[in-house]
């Protein structure tokens, strides 16, 4: 199975983000902060982000890869119809990937998204 990061799955629009931000429920753990919105339709669009206070661009953009590999080696767990947004924290910075998707999937799990 090709584990791919479909265009139409992503939130791309700011207004979808602050929506999601909003009116979403966070999950946290040291690494990643995990917003969750149930959507109408039947499936699942993610988004991610890292504030500025992690430091330049090729720092945040790091971060952004890692928590986009994270997703998408795990994607097919998840269930459809959320909105996600995956937020790098500081202690991603230094992290490897195996670190931050433990962190994902334990979020995951808290959110209760994981598929049975």
């Amino acid at each position: 199975m090709i584990y791919k990061l479909s265009k139409q799955g992503m939130l791309h629009k700011n207004k979808n983000f602050q929506t999601v931000y909003k009116s979403g429920k966070s999950y946290a753990n040291r690494m990643v902060v995990l917003y969750v919105l149930p959507n109408c339709d039947n499936v699942r669009r993610v988004g991610f982000a890292a504030g500025k206070k992690l430091g330049g661009a090729v720092v945040r953009n790091r971060v952004k890869r890692l928590l986009r590999e994270s997703y998408r080696l795990n994607q097919f767990q998840l269930i459809d119809g959320v909105d996600l947004i995956l937020v790098g924290r500081q202690a991603a910075i230094k992290a490897d990937r195996m670190a931050v998707t433990k962190s994902f999937i334990h979020l995951c799990n808290k959110a209760k998204i994981l598929a049975k």
